[in-house]
């Protein structure tokens, strides 16, 4: 099937996965990373903190947990309301926003971290950030690479099925189940090898 494509204010996104109406709402099946929009979703425990977030069930879940107690352990310590994910019926300003309809992407902070700003982190927590990216291996991307940028915003970059979803999946079950793995904050982002890797992380464009 081919898939055409259709602009918001200077974006693109993939109209096989519907599109945001005048009024800021998604229609279509499927969110703009192209998984299932959801009428309800898993409520998941964020590792090592006290908080929980709505996801996806599966690997868009195993991923994003594990960036949200990155986050947690590595950047500052997460608090009530500061992780929103699954959110039926919410409306969409930028196309990849419609991934929280799906459940494949969280937001830590929007507040702090809005939609059309950027550099809300400091030097040291982008390299945090960049190394998540990096050991991901493309599995995740972050909304301050969009051009309208959110820095607040993680998704699963792309289809369900993909073999960087199912990688990245599997190697976090593999540290989740190794004493000492690399699961809860038991890396440093700072590392030599680390930082030339997160540092090879391209921007994402449009």
């Amino acid at each position: 099937m081919t898939v055409g494509t259709l602009s918001l204010t200077g974006f693109t996104a993939t109209a096989g996965a519907a599109a945001p109406t005048g009024a800021n709402a998604w229609t279509g099946s499927t969110s703009g990373n192209g998984w299932p929009i959801l009428t309800k979703a898993t409520t998941f425990r964020i590792e090592g903190s006290n908080q929980a977030v709505r996801l996806a069930d599966g690997d868009a879940a195993t991923i994003l947990l594990h960036v949200a107690r990155r986050f947690h352990y590595e950047i500052d310590t997460l608090r009530d309301g500061d992780v929103v994910g699954f959110t039926p019926g919410r409306p969409v300003t930028q196309p990849f926003e419609s991934n929280y309809l799906s459940g494949t992407a969280i937001t830590i902070r929007s507040v702090c971290y809005p939609l059309g700003a950027r550099g809300g982190f400091y030097p040291r927590e982008q390299t945090v950030i960049r190394d998540i990216l990096a050991e991901l291996g493309k599995a995740v991307s972050w909304g301050g690479d969009e051009q309208v940028p959110k820095e607040s915003h993680f998704q699963i970059a792309h289809a369900p099925g993909h073999p960087a979803i199912r990688a990245a999946a599997q190697r976090i079950r593999g540290w989740d189940d190794t004493p000492g793995g690399q699961g809860a904050g038991a890396v440093n982002a700072f590392d030599t090898d680390r930082l030339q890797a997160a540092h090879q992380v391209p921007l994402r464009t449009r």
